[in-house]
């Protein structure tokens, strides 16, 4: 009987080519079909999905936390949830964020919520699996003095590399002002 193929071990990091590369264990993911059928090119980056934060990614793959974009779900008192995209190494600041889109104030989702809303666990939250399911996406304006930035695939475990200019297209994310470095 052949062995069947494991996932990476914590730390361990397993990198495919471009777009269209297979992925290990039926990986491929929502995102990656997308990115697939409008010919984006990515590099899809597997490992251990206890990895849950951006800085825990950038750290597996040795790269700055700032390149690696964290997808944050935030609510507003009324109408459509937001999907925040923040670098590693900072957090949303809610009064920008509020004051960016019109509103008196704004609220990060529970975990809980998070994950209800998305149908995505956190660590896996991605603007790209989530379109068309009625979330407004933003982008921390940093994202665009880089070429490139990492995302989550939208499974635990999964992250893409992509063109900045690439993701704001397909995802239709606004840029906005709104990190603020962590604490």
């Amino acid at each position: 009987m052949a062995a069947k193929p494991r996932g990476p071990a914590r730390g361990e990091l397993r990198a495919t080519g471009s777009g269209g590369a297979e992925a290990p264990e039926g990986a491929k993911t929502n995102a990656m079909r997308i990115l697939d059928s409008q010919r984006i090119p990515y590099r899809a980056f597997y490992y251990s999905s206890d990895i849950l934060s951006a800085e825990g990614v950038a750290r597996a793959m040795g790269v700055e936390p700032s390149s690696v974009y964290k997808t944050l779900v935030v609510l507003r008192e009324r109408g459509r949830p937001m999907l925040v995209m923040v670098p590693g190494g900072f957090q949303l600041n809610l009064k920008l964020m509020a004051r960016a889109v019109g509103e008196k104030s704004v609220r990060m989702a529970s975990q809980k919520e998070a994950e209800r809303l998305t149908g995505l666990r956190v660590g896996g939250i991605s603007a790209l699996a989530l379109l068309n399911r009625g979330f407004d996406v933003f982008i921390d304006q940093s994202a665009l003095s880089l070429d490139e930035v990492i995302i989550s695939a939208g499974r635990r475990g999964i992250d893409l590399r992509l063109k900045v200019s690439d993701l704001i297209r397909v995802a239709r994310a606004k840029p906005v002002l709104v990190a603020e470095v962590a604490p």
